[in-house]
């Protein structure tokens, strides 16, 4: 008995077993197979949960109003700034250990005064942060955004956005948020 493996070249990666007895009869296996007396039979993986449908995120409009009074600042910069850190992800921690929504972290979270775990206290606190950034900067939003990502330090140092791709990146990113949303608003209208 011979037998030849062919890989096939789709979009995932898959093999198929060609299997060639004495006489030169093929028998293809397309997957894997456990031998029994009876024959070969497919072994077939479990059933995959269904995952939920991707739903939008979006931030509980009135934890957005609250922090968008409280920092004085407007509620679709603080959305931007939620969406690039967080996805709108409320609970997430990144590997650095920033959390929640507007990811603060824990040691910014306790000079707030804030548990970044609660998503109302994570988005104040989040947006207290950006305006004393926007105060340091004195209203300069892409200073105050590089701040919020890359630390003030860095921009100190560097005069501006600090040469990180991520934090040009990041900047751009919200800065083009902000614009799609004000395009789309309906004219008169103020966000």
């Amino acid at each position: 008995m011979v037998l030849c493996v062919l890989a096939c070249a789709t979009t995932t990666a898959a093999a198929q077993v060609l299997e060639i007895d004495g006489s030169g009869a093929v028998t293809r296996h397309d997957g894997p197979e456990v031998t029994l007396a009876t024959g070969a039979a497919p072994i077939t993986p479990p059933a995959r949960p269904e995952r939920a449908p991707n739903r939008p995120r979006s931030l509980d409009p009135v934890d957005l109003a609250a922090a968008s009074t409280g920092a004085a600042l407007s509620p679709d910069l603080i959305e931007a700034v939620a969406w690039r850190e967080s996805q709108l992800r409320a609970g997430v921690v990144s590997r650095a250990g920033a959390i929640g929504e507007m990811q603060l972290m824990p040691g910014t979270a306790r000079q707030l005064g804030v548990d970044p775990h609660v998503s109302r206290q994570n988005l104040s606190g989040g947006a207290a942060y950006l305006a004393a950034l926007l105060k340091r900067y004195d209203g300069d939003v892409v200073r105050a955004l590089a701040a919020y990502n890359a630390g003030p330090g860095a921009v100190d140092r560097y005069g501006g956005v600090p040469p990180f791709k991520e934090t040009q990146a990041y900047v751009a990113a919200i800065l083009d948020r902000l614009s799609q949303r004000a395009a789309a608003a309906p004219e008169g209208s103020s966000r």
